[in-house]
């Protein structure tokens, strides 16, 4: 059970929540007092609290979501918040649905969205991993932090072919090397004031490190907001090049490092919005007709679950009049189906620009 201090923090933040009339968090919508008075004094195998759960929430109220997961059992023990929150984040996947096994289908059926090479600047097909009897990283210790990073840096060295590559460990990593990654988009920074509320950047830079390949278009971020980003990415519109080689890393890994999978939720990751087949296909496009009609631009992609965003990711602008496309869904379809919506949704919007 959860301790008298932990339990007089909750009532705290679940009274500045109360009070934040603009907040428009699903945290917000979905911890009602109710739920708040059945889940605050729980608490998981690893002692991880609702707490744990909601405080980057509370500390951010213009949070989309505003939870987090400690650790995989959350996802069961505090279910009357996580789940109605899955289905509205999920379009359509309902609480009482089933994620399907995982099937990336004929891989070969993916194309080149963008032949021309007018649109696309670059393609990216990524997904999370958990390893299985760690804990997210709110409830890791720096020794479990360097014991995965060691499980995974000596997986990842025996790749062969396109996926041969080198492992970088953020410790003792030069600032110039450092700052190069971050240029190319292939490091990523210490977490954002979401995460640090989340308490998922302790022990910073310790088990963290980046993958990739000699011809740098395939990459792993290791211990970063998740325990494994597996990330296919080059530039240009193949599509379907791009999946092939995600789908074949995937496979070689899980060879030999098991991943966290729950019945219902499929793949468990740190994030909510990340749950199922965790992935995410995206686009940087330009399309400058479209960009001065924002109001259509979202009406194409809300009809293909498609999420718009700036060129940076989440919270960022669009620079240049370039956009960051991904799909949106990722629960309740199979891998394949999640692709093969973000394919069909950028056919169609470079159709729709080609004829304004």
């Amino acid at each position: 059970m959860a301790d008298a201090a932990v339990i007089e923090k909750l009532e705290a933040g679940f009274k500045k929540l109360e009070a934040a009339t603009d907040c428009k968090s699903l945290l917000k919508k979905y911890l009602t007092k109710e739920v708040f008075d059945k889940l605050k004094d729980k608490k998981t195998s690893l002692g991880a609290t609702l707490l744990d759960v909601i405080q980057s929430g509370v500390e951010n109220l213009d949070s989309g979501v505003g939870i987090y997961a400690p650790d995989a059992e959350a996802y069961t023990l505090f279910a009357p918040l996580f789940d109605p929150i899955i289905e509205d984040y999920h379009v359509g996947f309902k609480q009482t649905d089933k994620h399907p096994n995982k099937d990336f289908g004929d891989v070969n059926s993916f194309v080149n969205v963008d032949p021309e090479g007018k649109f696309v600047i670059s393609t990216r097909v990524r997904c999370g991993r958990s390893m299985q009897g760690y804990p997210f990283n709110p409830c890791l210790t720096e020794s479990q932090y360097k014991e995965m990073e060691a499980k995974v840096s000596s997986t990842l060295s025996s790749l062969e072919g396109e996926l041969k590559g080198t492992y970088y460990p953020l410790t003792g990593m030069s600032k110039e090397v450092q700052q190069k990654l971050i240029d190319d988009h292939f490091l990523f920074k210490e977490g954002d004031r979401f995460l640090q509320a989340a308490n998922a950047c302790r022990y910073w830079p310790a088990g963290r490190g980046i993958y990739h390949n000699d011809n740098k278009t395939f990459l792993v971020w290791v211990n970063e907001e998740d325990h494994l980003r597996i990330i296919s990415m080059q530039m240009g519109g193949d599509l379907g090049q791009v999946f092939r080689r995600l789908t074949s890393a995937v496979n070689e890994i899980e060879k030999r490092i098991p991943f966290s999978h729950h019945d219902r939720l499929g793949f468990l990751t740190f994030c909510p919005t990340n749950l199922g087949t965790t992935v995410r296909a995206s686009v940087h496009i330009k399309l400058p007709k479209l960009a001065a009609n924002r109001e259509k631009l979202e009406e194409v992609a809300g009809k293909y679950n498609l999420q718009v965003r700036g060129t940076r990711g989440e919270h960022t602008e669009a620079e240049g009049g370039i956009y960051d496309i991904s799909n949106k869904r990722r629960m309740g379809l199979t891998e394949f189906q999640a692709v093969k919506e973000m394919q069909d949704g950028i056919l169609e919007l470079i159709k729709i620009e080609k004829e304004m």
